[in-house]
């Protein structure tokens, strides 16, 4: 069985809500939940990411592991790549899972599905997430990031295309992309190593990077989006949900 080790990136810093790991949701931080979920999944290790003390001491405080990184890198996979080099220095781990920490609702089965994509074939550098867009005005919105892919097996995508523009044309669903990513080793040391590339900086879509290195991305098709917190609306949405769980 392959090593996998789930790594969630979480800063400080936050431009529209600055501290949100540390956000209380239900009465724990909301990194805390994004840990929970990591761990519910039992693929493997899981490990935060950050350059914060409080939000390592948080952590800890519930049981967890957390690493210290630089506060200067430029994504979250640069992030988990120095967090790698020093949660697994033997190089054990063959999968390496990039998951976001501002995703507190995430089904630990789609953490499942994410590996089990990247398991199906082994021509798949990366792994991600993608479900259908329901919501008519969704299919316009730049912020709705979209997967353009073909099929390759039962709920699943190769990715040929991400994009913030309503594509592709003509009937048929439309998938939206869900940012979490599960790496091969070798893809994710390349992956670091390669400078942006054009459609990344056109987009602001740094999995375009993998695209036009000519990487393979494939995706698992879950049933629904994960809530990404990003504004104090989506912290009190995020609040709603978690609280009226039992």
């Amino acid at each position: 069985m392959p090593d996998i080790l789930i790594l969630i990136p979480a800063r400080m810093a936050s431009t529209r809500l600055p501290g949100k790991p540390l956000a209380d949701i239900a009465g724990a931080p909301m990194i805390v939940h994004v840990w929970r979920r990591a761990m519910a999944a039992k693929l493997g290790r899981v490990w935060v990411a950050t350059d914060a003390r409080a939000i390592a001491e948080a952590v800890k405080k519930s049981g967890g592991g957390a690493v210290l990184t630089r506060s200067d890198h430029a994504s979250g996979t640069d992030r988990i790549y120095e967090a790698l080099q020093k949660v697994d220095p033997g190089r054990s781990a063959d999968i390496i899972v990039n998951m976001q920490g501002d995703l507190p609702t995430l089904e630990p089965k789609s953490l499942v599905a994410a590996v089990a994509a990247l398991q199906a074939d082994r021509s798949v550098d990366i792994a991600t997430l993608a479900a259908e867009i329901k919501k008519p005005e969704e299919r316009t919105n730049p912020n709705v990031v979209k997967v353009v892919g073909t099929p390759v097996g039962p709920a699943r995508l190769r990715a040929l295309y991400f994009t913030r523009a309503t594509a592709p044309a003509g009937e048929g669903p439309l998938y939206h992309h869900i940012g979490l990513y599960a790496f091969r080793r070798a893809a994710l040391e390349r992956f670091v190593k390669l400078p942006p590339s054009p459609l990344e900086q056109r987009e602001k879509l740094e999995q375009l990077r993998a695209l036009e290195a000519g990487m393979r991305i494939d995706a698992a098709i879950v049933d629904a989006v994960p809530l990404g917190v990003d504004t104090a609306e989506d912290l009190e949405t995020a609040r709603a949900m978690l609280t009226s769980r039992p």
